[in-house]
């Protein structure tokens, strides 16, 4: 094992490194902060619908499916567990939600058999009926697989929430409400949706837990 050590950078050209990172951290810290500012302030009364609507899909005896790629499919496991679990109110009765990114088996055999197009519409067929919201999450608003099942959920008298970036692509038209983060910066809009998340997680346990409102 050699007990060489990496020689290190003359102090000038470290802390120029060190500038230099720091600056772009900060770049990105406040670009990231102005894409939430203003995607709220444009957008907050409807960022209000969309927990309305869910929360009354629960109140209902509804439940939330959520489907998702990539970082979207993590987005919707987070929402998905805040809402079975808790998020800021404890002991609170769990809130059927169910994202579609998780079942390996149901994933790979849907795809395998009928095409990754139709991994999330497959689900949304087997376990989505009318009342039930479905929460719709791509950064580009293409997925074609997402497209697929905010049809199917559309078809079956769902409510379809999307969670859009960009100008809301295809899967726009077929929401009942669009959450559209208006940037073409992929990481700025997943941000955004983590916060949309987060406050629609929040809101619901408002209208449902307070005193009063079941």
């Amino acid at each position: 094992m050699s007990d060489k050590r990496p020689a290190k950078l003359p102090s000038a050209i470290s802390d120029d490194i060190n500038s230099a990172a720091v600056g772009h951290l900060n770049l990105i810290v406040a670009t990231s902060l102005e894409v939430k500012r203003s995607y709220f302030e444009r957008h907050a009364e409807e960022v209000s619908r969309a927990a309305a609507l869910i929360a009354e899909a629960f109140r209902a005896g509804g439940k939330l499916l959520v489907c998702g790629n990539g970082g979207s499919a993590a987005d919707a496991q987070h929402i998905a567990g805040e809402f079975v679990n808790q998020f800021l109110m404890k002991n609170r009765r769990a809130l059927p939600a169910l994202a579609l990114t998780t079942d390996g088996g149901v994933l790979t055999c849907v795809a395998n058999d009928t095409g990754f197009e139709r991994v999330f519409a497959r689900q949304v067929e087997a376990f989505g009926a009318g009342g039930d919201v479905l929460l719709a999450i791509t950064t580009s608003g293409n997925s074609k697989n997402v497209v697929a099942a905010a049809e199917v959920a559309g078809a079956r008298g769902m409510k379809v929430v999307g969670m859009l970036g960009r100008d809301g692509g295809r899967v726009r038209a077929l929401c009942d409400l669009a959450l559209v983060v208006e940037s073409d910066d992929t990481q700025r809009i997943q941000e955004t949706h983590n916060l949309v998340g987060h406050v629609l997680c929040d809101l619901v346990e408002r209208l449902l837990f307070h005193e009063g409102a079941e």
